[in-house]
């Protein structure tokens, strides 16, 4: 029996070429697919099988060479060095093709067995170009050449029984560029020098004597760890001091002209451009798109649109997970004993996985569009319309991705930051992006805004804020520019890929794998900070309150059955309410008639003509109810009004209990403590405990005052919330303007610190972040609270 053959295949391409499709193609593997440069910056696996044989196939950084500028360029050629794949296939875009085989020229001196895929063949011949397959697999010492059109799945079997045939064999290894007179004979002299450390090294010796003359820092660095290197890397020096004398110029400069001019023979042999149109459509919608005077005004209109349509559409589903999630805390509720643990399940479990699904919704819409924006193309233009003033901050152009990302929610914008190459650049785009207002902090805005601002104004209050975290996210990485993170920003390179219709699968994926990363990452660190929120609100739990609420609410039930009984029974010489069967009715009726008009007014201002409209229906109502039943009208009124007034005082008890009981516990506790820090930005211990809170999740914020004002269970639509706020004597609209101001600014969330660490592989950069953006807070605060003061706006 034939036992199967196990192939390992690696993926390497430019960006931009098609290679990820590809990846998905041959594995089904669910990687994004996409025409933003750099997409893919960790090595992707998966397994295909052909016949008795496996693949597994590596998806490696997309890189324009192999020079160890970037991450993604030592990623590749060391996986290709140390790991020995048995085929390393090339991705080329075939309608850019001469740049593209520049990286060809320089894995083919690597050695190893390679195989190009000519790849976008339909979008090159589509253009007039056309390449001989044949021709360019002479010119290239014979290595295999496969046509292939990605999107369409066309020649993936070809691809397979071609790697299949090139594994175990060496066909690259023979490949040599003539460098010309000089640098081969440095090259010749290094080989020579590099030969005792043939057994230490995994590179071939001409190859590694071309990246020291190529001063290569990885390399170099390397070989420096070696016993014995320091008489070598000295002999180098020497031949790369009399090498620039004999060429004149930069050695680097000179071999990578070398290997350009190498490349443009070859194309030139294989490429038959009689066809070629020398405008296409993309260059003529990069023409509008991209058009220094309607460039800017086009993209604002677009993400206005974006955000637009994110934040409308995505408020109807979000609204259907609130009220399901509500339903089902109340159902578990219903069947669970009072105690401490339906307090956990309901108020901290159920409650805590309740506020971040209500968030997906809108999260998948905005990954949804910004899938569609860079699966397009237009993503990497909007990048380079904001280089130029991006740059004047001391950031990359690419920087505009993720801070963008970032008004949705920061976990994706830090994740987004992936594409930045520079690692300087990477993290103090990292550090700014929480400065970006996320979705989970308007909650807290809406609240504040609707409480202390007129309507009229509302808006530019909201915007303000907006702006404001804008400038200072770039005020900021001026700063960080010169100071912890000096140096100069990385040259906006960047390859502007052409306009494609992006496939419903590949947008799908790419929403989908951000989008559950979210209900992953952000949602088990949210859930868990609730519970512990849930804890430290709840305890201890044996407190001593000033009052005896459970006394208070005996005495207001005995006061509502006596007004009851004289006011309502004895007048009509009637026991209970039912015996008197048109009473009872009426009564629920004018139940009925309240409860609607509480139902239609609950997010209406009083003041308002909707509000004064419903109101006057509501009196009708009432007043036919009474023409109908005038004898008893008044009783049933009466009882309506005392039940009413009972309800209300029992839950006045309830929550100044609640309230007390916050105060009295941990977090309570806490408030009070900190207080003193706050108290000078107009805070006090109850924005205190709301603000740490906060740090969980930004929404907590919201849901955390609604108990300390004694309210229950509270969001952003809460008209109850809005009026205890506003009747606070500690606030003010310059109070709610500085607590805005200081949700904006401090201390990211849980699970945007948990992704910093991921990103940036240590606790020291979000320490850094929780660190500066408080203190930077509090400044920021406490310079307008206490200018607005000085200006007379505390009143």
């Amino acid at each position: 029996m034939m036992v199967g053959k196990k192939v390992t295949v690696a993926l390497v391409g430019n960006p931009n070429s098609g290679k990820t499709t590809i990846f998905n193609n041959l594995t089904g593997g669910r990687q994004h697919v996409g025409n933003y440069p750099g997409v893919t910056v960790e090595k992707k696996e998966g397994y295909r099988n052909l016949g008795d044989n496996e693949f597994s196939i590596i998806d490696l950084p997309g890189t324009y060479s192999l020079t160890a500028y970037s991450q993604e360029e030592v990623v590749t050629r060391n996986f290709i060095v140390n790991d020995k794949p048995d085929v390393v296939i090339d991705i080329l875009d075939t309608s850019n093709l001469e740049r593209n085989l520049y990286l060809t020229v320089q894995l083919l001196e690597l050695g190893h067995p390679l195989i190009l895929a000519l790849n976008m063949v339909d979008v090159a011949e589509a253009t007039g170009l056309k390449i001989n397959d044949a021709k360019l697999s002479q010119c290239l010492n014979g290595i295999p050449v496969v046509r292939t059109i990605g999107v369409r799945k066309e020649g993936m079997e070809s691809i397979l029984h071609t790697a299949m045939q090139a594994s175990g064999s060496k066909l690259a290894s023979s490949f040599k560029l003539d460098y010309g007179v000089h640098v081969e004979d440095a090259l010749q002299k290094l080989e020579s020098l590099l030969l005792p450390l043939h057994k230490e090294i995994n590179f071939s010796e001409r190859w590694l004597a071309l990246k020291l003359l190529e001063n290569d820092s990885n390399i170099i660095e390397s070989l420096r760890k070696l016993p014995n290197s320091n008489e070598i890397m000295a002999s180098c020096r020497t031949i790369r001091e009399e090498l620039v004398k004999e060429l004149g110029e930069d050695i680097e400069v000179f071999i990578a002209g070398q290997r350009y001019q190498f490349v443009g023979k070859v194309f030139q042999q294989v490429a038959d451009t009689r066809s070629l149109t020398t405008m296409t459509t993309s260059d003529k919608i990069d023409k509008v798109l991209t058009n220094r005077m309607f460039g800017l005004p086009i993209f604002f209109a677009l993400m206005w649109l974006v955000f637009n349509l994110v934040f409308t559409i995505g408020d109807i589903p979000s609204g259907w997970i609130e009220t399901g999630m509500g339903k089902f805390g109340g159902y578990i509720g219903d069947i669970m004993g009072d105690g401490p643990l339906k307090s956990l399940i309901v108020d901290g479990i159920i409650g805590g996985v309740g506020s971040v699904l209500t968030f997906v919704p809108g999260i998948l819409l905005l990954f949804l569009a910004i899938a569609l924006l860079e699966d397009t193309g237009y993503m990497a233009r909007a990048a380079f319309i904001m280089d130029r003033l991006m740059r004047r901050f001391g950031l990359h152009g690419k920087s505009f991705i993720p801070l963008m990302l970032g008004f949705g929610c920061s976990v994706s914008a830090i994740m987004g930051t992936r594409t930045l190459e520079n690692p300087r650049d990477r993290i103090i785009t990292i550090l700014i992006s929480p400065l970006m207002s996320c979705s989970a902090k308007l909650p807290v805005y809406t609240v504040l805004i609707a409480a202390f601002f007129d309507a009229d104004i509302a808006g530019n209050v909201l915007f303000s804020i907006y702006m404001i975290g804008i400038i200072l996210s770039m005020v900021v990485a001026s700063l960080f520019r010169k100071t912890v993170l000096k140096g100069e920003s990385e040259p906006f390179v960047m390859e502007l890929p052409p306009y494609r219709i992006p496939t419903l699968k590949s947008v799908v994926i790419h929403m989908w794998e951000r989008g559950s990363l979210y209900v992953k990452k952000a949602g088990t660190i949210i859930l868990a900070a609730s519970i512990l929120m849930w804890f430290l609100t709840n305890y201890p739990s044996d407190i001593e309150y000033s009052k005896n609420y459970e006394a208070l609410t005996v005495q207001a039930e005995a006061n509502y059955t006596q007004q009851v009984d004289e006011e309502i029974l004895a007048p009509l010489a009637i026991e209970e309410i039912e015996d008197n069967e048109q009473l009872a009715a009426l009564i629920g009726q004018i139940q009925d008639v309240e409860k609607g008009f509480e139902e239609q007014t609950k997010e209406l201002e009083e003041d308002s003509s909707e509000y004064a409209a419903l109101e006057a229906d509501k009196t009708e109502k009432l007043a036919q109810l009474e023409l109908v039943n005038p004898e008893i009208y008044a009783s049933a009124a009466k009882y309506v009004e005392l039940t009413s007034g009972l309800e209300d005082e029992k839950e006045k008890i309830t929550n100044e209990q609640a309230g007390e009981k916050l105060e009295k516990s941990y977090a309570g506790q806490f408030g009070k403590l900190v207080e003193p820090a706050i108290r000078p930005l107009g805070f006090d211990w109850r924005v205190g405990v709301s603000l740490v809170a906060g740090v969980s999740a930004k929404e907590v914020v919201i849901s955390t005052m609604g108990t300390i004002y004694s309210l229950g269970a509270t969001d952003e639509t809460s008209a109850t919330l809005k009026h205890a706020l506003a009747e606070d004597k500690n606030l003010n609209p310059l109070v709610a303007y500085s607590l805005m101001i200081f949700v904006l600014i401090y201390s990211p969330c849980l699970a945007a610190l948990a992704v910093m660490k991921r990103e940036t592989g240590s606790w020291k950069w979000p320490a850094i972040s929780m660190v500066y953006s408080t203190t930077l807070a509090w400044i920021v605060t406490f310079i307008v609270y206490q200018g607005g003061k000085l200006l007379g706006f505390g009143g």
